[in-house]
């Protein structure tokens, strides 16, 4: 293109170029719409909902010391910009399109340390978005498109391609190698009160306004790019990626599979979060609900691996998730453990009944179901079919003595063959051990981290909130203080408790610590350090037509609690953090 045609005015907008923008707008139910208009200010919450429908425009590093340094990673993450072709592009950031495309920048203003205190570990890359972007068709011809899933659409704007999983349809005649313009169908009311897509999957486009979500679609276009497959092969295989994306609305570059071991991507608000709960070496620590693992390596490397931090989740391949993650780290402290945070604490007449005095302990036990090793031995008679034996002897690999044998049904050998024959699962799981907690005595950590599950309507880029009600926003903030109950009773006096959520709801936050605080005396709400958020909610907010006042926080309060809003300059996920030290407990 020349120099004069670059120069020239952009056109008037037209119908088309109206439709193939990406300008959401998050839907709530009229209710939390409300409640939270009521908590935050119509104003505020208008720009809080906005900026849940966009990503962050930046990606946040958290840097392994225990192996490397922040600047040694800088340097490594330069010499990749510059030495390994990625001058150009990090999957799929342009660095010369940063900034609305000026010309291109040196790699420290891609790549720069965090500006806080504190956060001396933590790297910022910098992305760039939203870009207004041309889809172009052929001459007489409507632009290809493929449709995705809501889910898949928030996984595209993040960085990710498009999985086969995610497309719900598709235009005709669509080859291998073809531009595609890529769309999301957002959930839809339906009579009933319900959300449906109100897509058959496989479905296709004409490029007609009779479409599927014709109209629901405009300005829902997050990118376009090359399709991996034909349309017939999209919808025939199960998994694999449908479309490169080649132009996004939103680039922002992704170091994943990169310095293995040395950094891991992690929300700015889930980092503080580890760093006011001040661990020390030497101590003994709790993540509660601590899948994926992020706050427990960061935790770990907090102690430089002195101590113990014992990691609870319910599922057993998060909880090898987790332990995967601290072996790629290389941190020995952690224990992970299958256990659901409401059965945390222990019984202490039951420690008595199995002769245990100290308070420090707690009973384990091997999975035997869910995590017998895939890799055994099998007698060999036991793999005739024509045996009568309903019990054969197996032996699990690594074990060197024959006492160590057990006996097993043959339902449990078959089971077991199936699982060598069809591999790991959904989740890569290989069927490896992990060990399960009948919980823990009372006092039995100097600190615990409670990041609890939540309705997490702060994260982003998000979508569609219409699932949730004034109803289910109560449930989340009722099991949240069932296992605020259970985290005050495992820190011993004079430890600390940090409770944190990734919403914006002030009922699962700012509710929380009221019921915290007039619940348990002993209990005293602290200062934070590093303080990177603003402060909490105050006041009050009446409920179901008056009948229930939920009370948050007084001023005082407020300043030492930390609430991440995604619509600061600091373009964060909705975050929350409360941090409090534990006094002597009447008796």
């Amino acid at each position: 293109m020349d120099s004069s045609s670059t120069a020239a005015p952009p056109p008037p907008p037209t119908a088309d170029t109206e439709r193939y923008t990406y300008s959401p707008r998050l839907r709530w139910q009229p209710e939390v719409e409300e409640y939270f208009a009521a908590a935050y200010g119509a104003d505020r919450f208008a720009r809080i909902s906005k900026a849940l429908a966009h990503p962050s425009c930046y990606s946040c590093i958290r840097v392994n010391t225990l192996k490397s340094s922040t600047d040694a990673v800088m340097r490594k993450l330069m010499d990749l910009v510059y030495e390994n072709g990625l001058s150009v592009r990090i999957n799929g950031l342009d660095i010369g399109e940063q900034n609305g495309g000026d010309q291109a920048h040196e790699g420290s203003s891609l790549v720069h340390k965090c500006p806080y205190a504190g956060l001396e570990n933590v790297l910022f890359v910098r992305g760039s978005g939203p870009h207004l972007l041309h889809y172009d068709s052929q001459p007489g011809q409507s632009v290809k498109e493929v449709i995705v899933s809501r889910k898949c659409a928030e996984s595209v704007l993040r960085g990710a391609q498009v999985y086969i999983p995610g497309v719900l349809a598709c235009s005709s005649h669509v080859e291998k190698g073809d531009k595609v313009a890529v769309s999301v169908a957002i959930e839809k009311p339906v009579e009933d009160g319900g959300w449906v897509v109100g897509i058959t999957r496989g479905t296709v486009l004409q490029g007609l306004q009779s479409d599927a979500h014709y109209e629901e679609r405009k300005g829902l276009y997050i990118g376009q790019g090359i399709t991996a497959m034909s349309r017939a092969g999209i919808f025939r295989v199960t998994h694999g990626i449908a479309v490169e994306m080649t132009d996004r609305v939103y680039k922002l570059p992704s170091f994943n599979d990169v310095l293995e071991g040395e950094i891991f991507l992690q929300n700015l608000p889930s980092i503080v979060a580890a760093r006011v709960l001040d661990p020390q070496p030497g101590e003994r620590i709790l993540d509660m609900c601590a899948a994926p693992g992020g706050k427990t390596t960061a935790i770990a490397i907090l102690m430089r691996d002195k101590g113990e931090v014992v990691a609870l989740d319910r599922s057993h391949n998060k909880v090898m998730d987790i332990l995967k993650l601290a072996a790629e780290m290389d941190l020995n402290c952690i224990k992970a453990y299958k256990l659901d945070a409401l059965k945390s604490v222990r019984k202490t007449t039951e420690g008595r009944n199995h002769g245990m005095a100290d308070n420090h302990s707690e009973a384990i036990e091997t999975m035997a179901e869910d995590s017998d090793s895939c890799h055994i031995t099998v007698d060999v008679w036991a793999t005739n079919a024509g045996e009568d034996n309903s019990t054969a002897t197996i032996v699990q690999s690594g074990q060197e003595h024959a006492d160590d044998k057990r006996y097993a049904s043959k339902a449990d050998l078959r089971k077991n063959l199936r699982r060598m024959k069809n591999g790991p699962g959904r989740n890569n799981c290989s069927g490896d051990r992990v060990e399960k907690s009948k919980g823990f005595f009372p006092n039995s950590f100097d600190r615990v981290l409670l990041d609890a599950p939540c309705s997490a309507l702060g994260l982003r880029p998000r979508l569609f909130a219409s699932m949730e009600t004034l109803e289910s926003l109560k449930n989340h903030a009722k099991y949240q203080r069932k296992m605020f109950d259970q985290a005050v009773k495992l820190v011993r006096p004079g430890g600390v408790i940090v409770y944190s959520t990734c919403t914006i709801n002030p009922g699962e936050n700012e509710a929380l610590v009221r019921y915290a605080l007039d619940t348990y005396k002993f209990l005293s709400l602290v200062s934070q350090h590093p303080k990177v958020g603003g402060p909490g909610i105050v006041g009050s907010c009446e409920l179901y037509n008056k009948t229930y006042t939920e009370e948050w926080l007084t001023e005082h309060e407020a300043e030492l609690v930390q609430r991440f809003d995604p619509s600061s300059s600091l373009d964060t996920i909705g975050f929350f953090i409360a941090k409090f030290n534990v006094g002597q407990r009447e008796n």
